[in-house]
């Protein structure tokens, strides 16, 4: 068996394949790609070609026109191809629509890059599913113990709570166009709120793509249909870049709020002016980063994208072997 060691590197473009040829969710343009989500630190434009599921590549093309530069090879979950005899299947990462984790089998060798990714349950993409390998590379956004995510429906509560004690205010959620958007106006579906959901039109057509793959979001419409004088105790979502733009000084008396597990941090939600801080993640919590570490049995971890020396530290007091690969180049702000 040769140990992936011998046949992945760490290259300034990202995570490499030597035998393969081929990067992981590369920061510059190159040949050979596998995308494992299509938010756009992991999915840029320009690479020749690119192995992704079919829900990535349809984000891609959303995002920045990809289908114009870029040959597609669309994988299902669990489908294997060989690629210069290196196997590739991916699985699902739970994290958003169409996310995936990429396992690399070489030489009797199995690797596992988890990408990002969450284990809670999420109505709008396919749950994280666990496969034992000799190595696990996982992202570690929210790698610290103080990261310990509240359920979704006792964060949305606290919204419903607000907007009946506020009718005369319109409440102004900051959420992640990709992924948290559709994830908040399901679960809020599903926990009974059925009044039409106002968003950005940032938002629009990712929706749409969602509501294609069968993720029914229900009554949302553009924004911008709504002034002052009708949108009190109206919901709107917007990217958290705009909650303070003059965009949002159309609404009646907005009441801010921010879905993001960078909420769990006060003085944060205090410098971004956030009234309402919904502490709602798309990425691992610190319990489920760490379950996970023991559930794939790899004998080695290797941990980017965050807090890594905390999680490599938890690896080594239980008799794992790990070390940081020190990437950059990841956003964690929008989470």
């Amino acid at each position: 068996m040769i140990h992936p060691r011998d046949w992945i590197q760490c290259r300034p473009e990202g995570i490499y394949c030597l035998p393969g040829e081929f990067y992981i969710d590369p920061l510059n343009t190159v040949d050979m790609a596998i995308i494992t989500h299509g938010h756009a630190d992991h999915a840029r434009s320009g690479h020749s070609n690119v192995l992704t599921t079919a829900e990535t590549a349809a984000i891609m093309q959303i995002r920045y026109n990809a289908a114009e530069e870029t040959q597609f090879q669309l994988l299902k979950y669990n489908e294997p191809v060989t690629h210069h005899q290196v196997k590739i299947y991916l699985l699902p990462a739970g994290h958003i629509l169409g996310s995936a984790q990429v396992v690399l089998e070489y030489q009797g060798s199995r690797l596992i890059i988890s990408g990002d990714y969450k284990r809670v349950f999420d109505p709008t993409c396919a749950s994280f599913v666990v496969e034992t390998c000799d190595v696990f590379i996982t992202e570690a956004t929210f790698g610290l113990p103080v990261f310990q995510h509240p359920a979704i429906e006792s964060e949305l509560q606290k919204l419903l709570t607000s907007m009946q004690e506020n009718p005369t205010r319109c409440h102004l959620v900051g959420a992640y166009s990709l992924g948290k958007c559709q994830r908040l106006i399901k679960m809020l579906r599903i926990m009974g709120y059925q009044e039409p959901i106002y968003i950005h039109g940032a938002m629009l057509k990712l929706c749409e793509l969602y509501q294609q793959c069968d993720v029914d979001l229900g009554d949302i419409r553009h924004a911008s249909v709504l002034e002052q004088h009708d949108s009190a105790g109206k919901l709107v979502l917007c990217p958290p870049g705009v909650l303070h733009d003059r965009w949002s000084r159309r609404f009646a008396e907005p009441l801010i709020a921010n879905a993001s597990g960078w909420m769990r941090i006060r003085a944060r939600a205090k410098q971004k002016g956030v009234e309402l801080p919904l502490v709602i993640s798309d990425h691992a919590d610190w319990n489920e980063l760490t379950e996970n570490l023991q559930e794939v049995k790899a004998e080695e971890i290797w941990v980017t994208h965050g807090r890594e020396e905390a999680l490599v530290y938890y690896a080594f007091q239980h008799g794992l072997k790990a070390m940081a690969l020190s990437l950059l180049g990841y956003d964690e702000e929008e989470d």
